[in-house]
């Protein structure tokens, strides 16, 4: 295995920079408008719910909520992030720019993926700094936020790196988003509590990565989780792994990126 020299970690660094500037370059779509659209719904769960609004677990609905809100904003950025990046590389023909730099499959999932993660954990603050406004966040355990929010980040991250290689056009990529992406994040407990689902339900909610991402990312704000917090640590770090190595290998191997 061909060692890390300097220019492999000058190249990394470039590499992953390229992504967050990539991002940062057009703030008003990937930043600005991730904020909006959570206010968005934050405005429609208030004014529907209004004082029929009941607490969760003890908690008041819109502070069980807002972490919710939070980590879908986290997790559709960092899905977006990479999964466009490499998609308009494809189709543009400058894939080739990104694959011929001596870095390895693994240099290549780790600058474009953590680019991705970072643009998640990027939009998340600025969207709990601005639900902060209008929702009191009470911080709960520092530790898990920090863990959910950059496994969750760099879960979404990963898996757009593989719908990014694996898709021809960007229909395939918005069918992932449509079909895969959206649905689980909305059936994982965003917006409610698993408890209040009838038992076969919980059992499929249980089955969702995407589930355990979100209730321990709550579980650092409230203090409740709805799953062991234990069991949601190791399925998201258990996902990231296995994601990662999907990307490893169909880096190496060129997977619908070289002819």
């Amino acid at each position: 295995m061909r060692q890390i020299t300097a220019s492999n970690g000058l190249g990394l660094y470039t590499l992953y920079m390229r992504e967050v500037r990539r991002f940062l370059k057009v703030y008003s779509q990937t930043i600005v408008g991730p904020v909006v659209t959570t206010l968005l719904f934050l405005a429609v769960f208030s004014l529907a719910l209004g004082r029929a609004a009941t607490a969760v677990e003890g908690v008041p609905f819109m502070e069980f909520l807002a972490p919710g809100l939070v980590m879908m904003a986290i997790a559709q950025n960092a899905f977006a992030n990479t999964s466009s990046s490499l998609m308009i590389s494809k189709v543009q023909g400058n894939i080739v720019d990104t694959l011929m730099p001596p870095l390895t499959a693994h240099e290549l999932t780790f600058g474009i993926g953590m680019g991705g993660a970072t643009r998640g954990v990027v939009v998340g603050v600025v969207v709990a700094l601005t639900l902060a406004v209008f929702v009191p966040f009470d911080v709960h355990n520092v530790w898990l936020i920090l863990f959910h929010a950059v496994g969750a980040s760099l879960m979404l991250s990963l898996l757009g790196v593989i719908g990014g290689i694996w898709a021809d056009k960007f229909d395939h990529i918005a069918a992932v988003t449509n079909f895969v992406v959206t649905p689980l994040s909305f059936l994982s407990g965003t917006f409610y509590s698993i408890h209040r689902l009838p038992e076969a339900a919980q059992t499929v909610a249980l089955m969702n990565p995407f589930f355990y991402m979100i209730d321990g990312f709550r579980a650092g704000f409230i203090g409740h989780a709805d799953a062991p917090l234990l069991t949601g640590i190791l399925v998201v770090a258990v996902t990231d792994a296995v994601l990662w190595l999907i990307c490893w290998r169909m880096f190496a191997t060129g997977y619908k990126l070289k002819p």
